[in-house]
């Protein structure tokens, strides 16, 4: 194992590095059993009051000041390890599961990762010229929370947050999709489906429309734009023409601008969709998640620790689906990064799926969550000490904003 070390050094107290990845193997049984614990019992989002109960009980225990119902927010917290005042640097934990498939995106692991990483900053606190917190950000899965706690300032002295995300594969930057949700309201005329058909307007025929006429319009959607839905309200009864149904859609594309269009899209057929079989139409627009910007200044210095323990992450592949993450919204407000690490073998098979869930709680899972927690603790560490890293990753923040 190599570590990297600044090359200057003052006459302040050092966080000592090779400490933070001994302390973080110390901390291993009880990481992986929290990591354990959290997949077996899944809840979804705004609902994780165990998960963040166990995760803010893990920091208390280790002497850590800790902030329950934090901005606000019932599943939230923030844990904290204080120093001097050179910088601020946020470790952020997703605990929220998945309806039905549980943890099969990996929050657990995020979760005690980050919480490794802080533990281990945190018994070296006396050493810190800054602050390191550890930020509980519930309801990731479509929920916003980190949306929530950027608006109400948790994020505001903040110098560079920091996570990673289970993968299939290591890298160090990906792009994540801009999205936006639509629902889908239609009101018709019901009527006995067999005595008079004609004189009912059929809610659930303009909902089906709509799925067709936005599968005829992909051809015009720029590469990378995503256009997915299901039905939220097919109807009430077989025999009854329907006369309300509802359907909802999630638009994503690489930019906002280019989400708009495509939003606008999906709103032009089903106004045309809702013309064609006279009834009307109810558009209601929630707002999702910003796409994300990595800061390539910290990530490449995050992969400098990862190779340290012995990962050898691409910086990127773009031959990767993207998904969508309110660490986006995070990443326009300070220099931040959405590393990635693997939990199973290239292509076996990725978040939301069923197998992945299993991953997750794997060996080889557990492990990697381990090599997360060191190396947000090692770059976490220079981001307080390194006056030259922040400049640069700030730099380039403001250039990208």
């Amino acid at each position: 194992m190599v570590l990297w070390l600044p090359e200057r050094w003052n006459d302040m107290p050092r966080i000592d590095r090779e400490k933070l990845v001994a302390d973080v193997d110390e901390l291993a049984t009880t990481l992986k059993k929290l990591a354990v614990l959290i997949h077996e019992q899944p809840e979804l989002r705004f609902q994780e009051h165990k998960a963040c109960a166990w995760l803010s009980a893990a920091a208390r225990d280790e002497g850590a000041e800790v902030e329950q119902n934090y901005k606000g927010l019932a599943t939230s917290f923030r844990a904290q390890a204080q120093g001097g005042s050179a910088a601020r640097v946020a470790i952020l934990a997703e605990y929220d599961a998945l309806p039905e498939i549980g943890h099969a995106c990996g929050h657990n692991l995020i979760a005690t990762g980050a919480l490794g990483a802080f533990l281990a900053l945190h018994r070296q606190q006396a050493n810190l010229p800054g602050a390191v917190e550890l930020l509980g950000t519930p309801a990731e899965e479509g929920g916003g929370g980190k949306i929530m706690l950027l608006e109400r300032g948790a994020f505001s002295e903040v110098d560079a947050a920091l996570m990673f995300h289970p993968f299939d594969r290591d890298l160090l930057t990906h792009p994540t999709l801009a999205n936006t949700y639509v629902t889908l309201e239609f009101l018709g005329r019901p009527s006995h489906a067999a005595i008079a058909p004609w004189d009912g307007a059929s809610a659930l025929t303009a909902a089906m429309d709509t799925f067709r006429l936005i599968d005829s319009q992909r051809i015009h959607l720029r590469d990378g734009v995503r256009v997915h839905g299901f039905m939220t309200n097919g109807g009430q009864a077989v025999n009854i023409i329907p006369e309300t149904a509802a359907c909802e859609f999630s638009v994503r594309a690489f930019t906002a601008a280019e989400m708009d269009r495509a939003r606008a899209v999906v709103e032009r057929c089903a106004r045309a969709a809702a013309l064609a079989s006279d009834v009307e139409l109810k558009v209601t627009v929630r707002r999702g998640y910003r796409d994300m910007r990595n800061n390539e200044t910290l990530a490449k210095r995050f992969g400098v620790h990862l190779e340290g323990l012995g990962r050898t992450p691409k910086f990127r592949d773009p031959t990767v689906g993207a998904g969508s993450t309110d660490m986006g919204d995070v990443s326009h407000a300070v220099p931040s990064i959405h590393g990635w690490l693997a939990i199973c073998d290239q292509d076996q098979t990725t978040c939301h799926q069923r197998e992945f869930a299993g991953c997750a709680k794997s060996e080889r899972g557990l492990e990697a969550m381990l090599v997360a927690a060191k190396s947000l603790a090692l770059l976490a560490a220079d981001v307080l000490e390194d006056g030259e890293l922040r400049r640069s990753a700030l730099a380039e923040f403001q250039q990208l904003s």
